[in-house]
């Protein structure tokens, strides 16, 4: 693998002709949220800094931080009535990086024989797994792209 250093990032290495990524944050599934939202915020000091609830999709994402590190987040992922088995390995759901272009982002690394396992039909969000099977969310940085074949046209493959 050759290397190269970006200049925006003084120190950091990155291979040579793609672009820096940005992480964004981490995701767990849990059953009690409020219980683990006790052992986040009061246990470890992190703060919520934001909630959504999906009614029709029935979960909710709250985002957590620590003080000094806003950018680095912890999503917990609420699945209203769940009664999966989270200690199977299933709580931890995925590492997510923004990306300064979704399409060619996919494109690379379908290159390199890495599965799409969620194409970026919507110019916005695609899924892939590392070779350990951790899946990796790709977030298109801005606004969603406008949709491009043969993006569109891809079916879901694997689990993500």
């Amino acid at each position: 693998m050759v290397s190269a250093v970006i200049p925006a990032l003084a120190g950091v290495s990155a291979t040579k002709g793609v672009a820096a990524v940005r992480f964004l944050h981490s995701m767990i599934r849990v059953h009690d949220l409020d219980a683990t939202l006790k052992f986040f915020c009061e246990g470890l000091g992190l703060i919520e800094k934001r909630r959504r609830d999906v009614p029709q999709g029935k979960f909710t994402l709250v985002f957590l931080a620590a003080a000094d590190n806003p950018d680095a987040e912890i999503e917990l992922t609420h699945n209203w009535g769940s009664t999966e088995d989270y200690g199977s390995a299933r709580n931890f759901g995925h590492l997510a990086f923004a990306v300064d272009d979704i399409y060619a982002t996919c494109a690379h690394l379908q290159a390199m024989g890495v599965t799409i396992n969620r194409p970026p039909r919507d110019g916005h969000m695609a899924f892939v797994r590392s070779p350990d099977r951790i899946s990796v969310e790709l977030l298109q940085k801005g606004d969603a792209l406008p949709p491009r074949e043969p993006w569109t046209s891809m079916p879901n493959i694997g689990e993500w």
